[in-house]
């Protein structure tokens, strides 16, 4: 996202510092796709069950929520080191076809952002969850 591209660039060439880094990130999914100033359309909280799922920073754990790991060293990715479980939709939630990493449960800055290899239609009764090494964020 620009914001994470501005945060960067400023660290590097104006000795600027970095933002700290948050000790949980936020993984939200959207039915239109955001983009580099964020936006889209993130899945509606009201009355649907659906809230981010906080995922701690770190390499420690491998319970549910925690932690992120090298995907393979030198290519800027990291992925997740258990299952990302959503909520049990409890009416529909349309068609997920994105998602982002977020520094809050609710507002905050977006960090990264991406489009699902394959869109899913979420449904009341349906669990969405990104499997153990799935959601792969990559600098690049």
């Amino acid at each position: 996202t620009n914001y994470t591209e501005d945060q960067i660039v400023r660290h590097i060439f104006r000795n600027t510092a970095i933002f700290s880094p948050p000790s949980t990130l936020y993984v939200a999914l959207y039915t239109s796709a955001p983009g580099e100033t964020g936006g889209g359309t993130e899945v509606s909280a009201s009355g649907t069950a659906y809230a981010r799922v906080s995922v701690t920073t770190g390499t420690s754990g491998t319970g549910a929520g925690s932690g992120w790991t090298d995907t393979s060293a030198g290519n800027g990715q990291t992925s997740n080191t258990a299952d990302i479980t959503f909520a049990t939709a409890t009416a529909d939630w349309g068609t997920v076809t994105s998602f982002s990493i977020m520094d809050a449960p609710t507002g905050g800055n977006m960090i990264f952002y991406g489009t699902l290899t394959v869109s899913k239609t979420v449904t009341s009764g349906d669990i969405f969850k990104f499997a153990t090494g799935n959601l792969a964020v990559t600098l690049d």
